[in-house]
């Protein structure tokens, strides 16, 4: 695989710009890792097509590339023809619709049926290198949309935006957590559907989560020895003894959602770990369904939308 990405620098460059290539790079996202990576490539940066050290200085006009090489593969994950439904795609990254019953990364006891496995296929297929590199895991009954990076850059670029969004969470109001007018950061909404009213119907769940003694897996409210945790939840539709919840993280803990509903008093139905209400659907009634994020490469915003799956529409139809 080989991207190459031109940048074009006015003529009258403004001196409050970085002076430097690395100056340059590091101010569009480029971590201190993706130079390091550039740096030992071949032709990996060029200044007006001539190979260039990062410490170059910039000159108005200038025509600074970067040439992006890769042709590894993930030796562990198995190529394996599995549905696999791609919302979006270009030279830098995948959005992909998650089924629900389908892991995210091969584990022991999944080896061949994970969204790792259809990639790795779809990959083969079109002759290409595959590194699995998933921004936002989602768990394996947690449907919905998730990013997939397809070069070592914009992994490196949408990871940076996934750091800044607590930042920026934690400074927004409730009303502007919810907006459509979002930050231009890493933002994920997911859908949820809990039993009966939620009351308050809108706020925000901070208790810090950590291990539930004696478990490999399960986590718990944890005040003492927790790392913090922040949800952010709306209520947006209350229908047949049900509440379907809209929410927003600032921060990712494992099973964060599952357990603050659960500490809020409206676990997720079907959630075999900590809720298993299996009456109406069966799995955890949890999906990704916004994505928003501004383009690793361009800065262009970007914005995905997957519908209510099928059994979650049952349950309030």
């Amino acid at each position: 695989m080989i991207r190459i990405i031109h940048y074009n620098l006015p003529e009258n460059n403004s001196t409050t710009s970085p002076s430097t290539i690395k100056g340059f790079l590091r101010s569009r996202g480029y971590s201190v890792q993706n130079l390091k990576i550039l740096k030992q490539l071949p032709d990996g940066i060029l200044l007006n097509n001539v190979p260039a050290h990062v410490n170059a200085r910039l000159t108005p006009g200038a025509v600074l590339t970067v040439q992006i090489k890769e042709e590894l593969c993930s030796e562990n994950v198995a190529p394996v023809p599995l549905p696999l439904e791609i919302v979006y795609e270009d030279e830098d990254l995948l959005v992909v619709n998650k089924p629900a019953g389908m892991p995210t990364h091969p584990s022991q006891n999944n080896h061949d049926n994970t969204l790792a496995n259809a990639l790795a296929y779809y990959f083969q297929q079109k002759g290409a290198p595959f590194v699995f590199r998933c921004i936002g895991r989602l768990d394996r009954d947690t449907s919905g949309l998730t990013v997939i990076a397809k070069h070592f850059v914009s992994a490196g670029i949408l990871g940076e935006l996934v750091a800044e969004k607590a930042m920026h969470a934690s400074q927004a109001t409730s009303g502007e957590i919810f907006s459509a007018a979002r930050p231009q950061v890493f933002t994920r909404e997911y859908l949820a559907i809990t039993r009966g009213p939620v009351i308050p119907a809108e706020g925000t769940v901070s208790a810090p989560l950590g291990r539930k003694p004696g478990s490999v897996i399960e986590r718990c409210v944890d005040y003492e020895n927790g790392e913090p945790a922040v949800t952010h939840y709306r209520v947006l539709e209350e229908k047949n003894g049900y509440s379907l919840i809209s929410l927003i993280l600032e921060t990712g803990r494992t099973h964060q959602i599952r357990i603050h509903l659960k500490h809020l008093g409206h676990p997720l139905i079907g959630d075999y770990l900590y809720n298993p209400d299996y009456e109406v659907i069966s799995r955890q009634a949890l999906h990704s369904h916004r994505l928003s994020f501004p383009h690793p490469m361009t800065g262009e915003p970007m914005e995905f939308l997957a519908p209510l799956p099928e059994d979650m529409q049952r349950v309030l139809s």
